[in-house]
């Protein structure tokens, strides 16, 4: 509607003064008015002020495996890592991409000999690195969103705590070592889903991570004595943690 009204005017005065040298300057003057008002009217509705930031975060974690194939329990561990956060003020979402290293634990059922049933917990350590690309849905602005996204995950092998155990067995199992069951998937993908809350440049951040994939898949292609049972190795991941970050 705009444009319109300036070409009718602009005709109007074409028209009108191209008669005389000083009405054609005048007549040019105007128009490069005109143009400047309605670039700058338009291009002022699509600027918008993106605000870029980087954050570090350190918390605990809690660890299980949920398998059919073992007795397991969750254990705790650290986390740590770097995140990078995208704003833009006029969605109803903020962006982030960040990368976080973390160290957990988990037990799993075992005996000390093959013949005795006894239970023992046999403790593991798992070190993992995480990549992640998430949404923030704003509930209350930037003081509270809920997360959400993917995530890629390359992690180590079960490290035995404790190198006695090795030669434990797993309940379950007539001759499945501790140590058989150390060579898991190291690539895996996980969803994630949170909260963070907090003010300025603090907050505290709540993180579910479920594995989609199968992270003892690896285990079927040992050669490892698995008797009496003829079921598959499968597992799902999960982890809870909890973190401070700090945002600069």
């Amino acid at each position: 509607m705009v444009r319109k009204i300036l070409v009718t005017n602009l005709s109007y005065i074409c028209c009108n003064y191209t008669k005389s040298s000083m009405q054609k300057k005048q007549f040019i003057v105007l128009v490069a008015i005109c143009i400047g008002f309605v670039t700058v009217s338009l291009g002022q509705h699509k600027r918008y002020a993106i605000k870029n930031g980087i954050g570090i975060l350190g918390g605990i974690t809690q660890f299980d495996i949920a398998t059919d194939n073992f007795v397991t329990k969750s254990g705790s561990g650290f986390i740590g890592g770097l995140t990078a956060t995208v704003d833009i003020p006029h969605k109803w979402y903020t962006v982030s991409y960040g990368m976080q290293l973390s160290e957990n634990s988990i037990e799993i059922s075992g005996r000390q000999t093959a013949g005795i049933a006894t239970e023992e917990m046999l403790e593991y350590k798992l070190m993992t690195v995480q990549v992640a690309f998430l949404f923030h849905a704003k509930i209350l602005k930037d003081n509270l969103t809920i997360d959400f996204g993917p995530q890629l995950q390359y992690n180590g092998e079960l490290e035995l705590k404790d190198d006695k155990q090795k030669e434990y067995f797993v309940n379950g199992y007539d001759a499945l070592l501790a140590e058989d069951i150390s060579t898991i998937s190291q690539f895996n993908a996980n969803g994630v889903i949170g909260a963070s809350a907090g003010i300025g440049n603090f907050k505290l951040r709540a993180m579910y991570s479920y594995g989609f994939t199968n992270i003892l898949n690896k285990l079927n292609s040992q050669d490892i004595t698995t008797t009496p049972s003829s079921k598959k190795f499968k597992g799902n991941q999960n982890m809870l943690a909890f973190a401070l970050m700090i945002t600069f």
